[in-house]
């Protein structure tokens, strides 16, 4: 080779490895996306947000659409990466951000054609000022990710419109009956249940299982489903006030956790309460006239059908008398692989009669769910904002989307209302839909929902009061004020078990004729379990098992046990005994969780005892002593705080937590998000919130990050503010979005 070749040789090596390089570094570290194309001017929108002292932010606008952007790039600022992971769920991009484990929650986004959906109905199903406040809420992300660009997580979304926010909510509804359990069900390697041939009907109440890509949007691993709601009518109050509490049962970090905001228009817009991320309004809370509260119920809302497929033709299934073609198509499935290297991959799904389908070796499954094809959650909810009384706040709950959740209703005239709301599939009564169902007979094709007017509902009952907390609607309040479940098909599969919060609150309510607000507090805050609870039927077994021949510890124990008060309260060491059982027990697979009666299958004895063994051995271990505070074991810890927790699980005062390997629990879901409202015999309004952590629900550099948490341990609420006047007395701040 002559020296010639070789100088030329050499540059063009080192151009390839600069190339290569230059890949290399694309693919591991991807550039900033440009979204500077999305930034508006700041005068675009005429709204100011003023953040209090406690750094919920107030937005005030001249519309509500002003108000709608104003929102969007609050809550951006709190915590932008939740509500984009919820927007990129919605958009079945999630496994182009965090791989092959999130693929399965892009695949459900083709199968339920959750963006069929959304295109088709969007402009039908929602009122043109709806749709303002939903495009204006997305131009507020939008602004807020070209000013922000690194913390942008997938720039294809951008920029965001109104349609990717109703697809957060079509997407995210269906997750709080059990939709992705369902699913989860049909991929398991065995057929899971009976096809039904019976004419009765059972509950099920299997495992709450998910998808392994939801750990994304929730942590499911400590999700124990519930929430309270309580109401109080001036005929039941000391002083002729009305009370409300808004109370539910929210995991602490994730797409469905908590964060307080104020929402003021000049064309009366005026609501205060809490909201998830992705969300364009307040989800529940109060106006000045009324407020509501949602639970989660647990009503029959999803079938699963096997299809006969056709012997001659894999893509026909029988319906009635002729076999019907699947409708095929392919979803790409895009999934990163490393650093901005991506492969995309087409999956099958198919679609029925009956809604989308699964092909599994055990079988061909058609699945139908309540809410499928509805769109208008946020329109609902916009008009429950805004009602300014009980017709026209019914009129939004009747006309809207929400497929289920209990609600709890007050207002400034008095009135209470319990509502279970629920899309009741109309079923016909000859098969057990339990059981998966047969899918080629135009008789299991349920079309109609149970009117609204005949749900399970109590409009101001002479007993002066409502509760719920995940229980049974038919113990609302006293008898014989109650809905009848005899009305009820059983095939709705409408609860009938009752909490031990539940009992509890209709203890409480029921026993005190003239209550004060200082009483109403109490009571939300109680920590108790109930004598007729399964708790204390568990208590029982281990205070009078013969526990001779143990070690000595374990008598101790025992012997706490025997004196415990069956309060989950800061000092009790029995507490700290009773949450080891419990939690060992769940281990087991035993729900002792929301389900507070005795159970139909009581838990072995045995089982019982080796559980509370257990619980001891842990606490000796860990603690070096079996007499140990729950405080001491029940914790709250944010960033570098760490506090001590009263409460407990299905306690009024609901607190759960991950046990970790020092021995205690860490808590993660339970009181969150807390509100009391009170309207006085004026109507006036007044109320108290507080939050486990604080109004930054992400920004650890930020003083809002755990300035609640210490309140919220000791059980201390701070005021709402609505009055202008009284934000400026207490304001950290004041600017426009992207003037901060």
């Amino acid at each position: 080779m002559t020296m010639k070749n070789r100088s030329i040789i050499i540059p063009v090596l080192l151009l390839l490895l600069f190339l290569i390089f230059g890949i290399f570094a694309y693919t591991i570290w991807p550039p900033r996306p440009d979204l500077s194309s999305l930034a508006l001017p700041v005068d675009r929108y005429n709204v100011r947000i003023l953040r209090d002292l406690w750094g919920v932010p107030h937005i005030y606008g001249k519309t509500d659409v002003d108000v709608a952007y104003g929102l969007a790039y609050a809550h951006a600022e709190d915590d932008f990466l939740t509500i984009q992971q919820t927007l990129i769920a919605a958009n079945g991009k999630l496994a182009s951000v965090y791989g092959l484990d999130a693929a399965p929650n892009d695949y459900m986004v083709h199968l339920l054609r959750i963006w069929d959906v959304v295109d088709d109905r969007y402009d039908l199903d929602l009122s043109p000022q709806t749709r303002n406040v939903l495009a204006a809420y997305a131009e507020g992300l939008n602004q807020y990710a070209a000013l922000h660009p690194d913390e942008v997580l997938l720039a294809e979304i951008f920029p965001l419109n109104g349609k990717d926010i109703v697809a957060g909510s079509v997407h995210k509804s269906p997750l709080f009956f059990g939709l992705d359990s369902t699913l989860s069900e049909l991929f398991e390697e065995t057929r899971q249940r009976n096809v039904s041939t019976k004419t009765s009907w059972l509950p099920y109440f299997g495992e709450y299982a998910d998808l392994s890509s939801m750990a994304y949007l929730w942590d499911k691993d400590s999700f124990d489903l519930g929430s309270n709601t309580l109401g109080v009518s001036p005929q039941r109050s000391a002083d002729g006030a009305t009370f409300l509490a808004v109370n539910s049962h929210q995991p602490w970090e994730g797409a469905v956790t908590w964060y307080e905001a104020h929402l003021h228009s000049e064309e009366g817009w005026d609501t205060v309460g809490g909201l998830f991320p992705g969300s364009p309004v307040i989800i529940h809370g109060h106006n000045r006239h009324l407020g509501w509260a949602f639970t989660v119920n647990y009503p029959d809302l999803a079938d699963v059908y096997i299809l006969e497929i056709n012997p001659d033709n894999p893509d026909q299934y029988r319906f009635d008398d002729e076999w019907l073609d699947l409708e095929f198509r392919q979803a790409p499935i895009s999934i990163r692989i490393a650093g901005n290297l991506r492969i995309t991959v087409k999956q099958d799904v198919f679609w029925s009669v009956y809604g989308p389908v699964v092909r599994q070796d055990h079988g061909t499954y058609a699945l139908r769910y309540a809410g499928s094809g509805l769109v208008n959650i946020w329109e609902q909810l916009y008009r429950m904002n805004k009602a300014a009384d009980f017709y026209e706040w019914q009129s939004a709950m009747k006309g809207g989307g929400l497929p289920n959740f209990n609600v709890g209703y007050a207002d400034s005239e008095g009135n209470l209302y319990y509502l279970y709301n629920a899309m009741l599939p109309v079923r016909t009564n000859d098969y057990e839909w339990s059981d998966y169902i047969p899918g080629n007979t135009s008789n299991t094709l349920w079309q109609e929902y149970l009117p609204f007017e005949d749900l399970p509902q109590v409009l101001n009952p002479p007993s002066g009061f409502f509760q719920n907390a995940n229980n049974t609607p038919f113990k609302t309040t006293l008898d014989p004020w109650n809905p009848d479940p005899e009305a009820y098909a059983a095939s709705y599969g409408i609860e009938t078990h009752i909490s031990n919060r539940a009992m509890r609150a209709l203890a409480l309510l029921g026993q005190d004729p003239e209550i004060t607000f200082d009483e109403f507090y109490a009571y939300k805050y109680d920590w108790s379990y109930s004598q007729e609870s399964e708790m204390a039927r568990i208590v029982n077994v281990v205070s009078t098992a013969d526990l001779v021949g143990n070690d000595p510890d374990v008598i101790e124990a025992q012997s706490i046990l025997l004196d415990w008060d069956l309060q989950m309260s800061p000092l009790s060491s029995g507490a700290s005994l009773a949450a080891l059982m419990i939690h060992f027990l769940s281990e087991e697979g035993y729900s002792v969780g929301i389900l507070g009666t005795p159970l139909d299958e009581p838990i072995p004895d045995d089982h019982i005892i080796s559980s509370f063994i257990q619980a001891a051995k842990m606490l000796k271990e860990k603690h070096g002593s079996v007499n140990v505070p729950w405080v001491q074991v029940n914790r709250l810890q944010r960033g570098s705080v760490n506090f001590g927790l009263a409460g407990g699980r299905d306690v009024l005062h609901a607190i759960q937590g991950r046990l970790q390997e020092d021995g205690r629990f860490y808590g993660t879901q339970g009181d969150s998000y807390v509100m009391l409202v009170m309207w006085d015999k004026n109507g006036n309004v007044q109320s108290y919130s507080i939050h486990q952590y604080g109004s930054s629900t992400l920004d650890e550099k930020s003083p809002h990050y755990a300035d609640q948490a210490p309140l919220f341990v000791e059980r201390i609420l701070k005021s709402v503010w609505m009055d202008e006047d009284d934000i400026r007395k207490n304001l950290e701040s004041e600017y426009r979005p992207g003037e901060e």
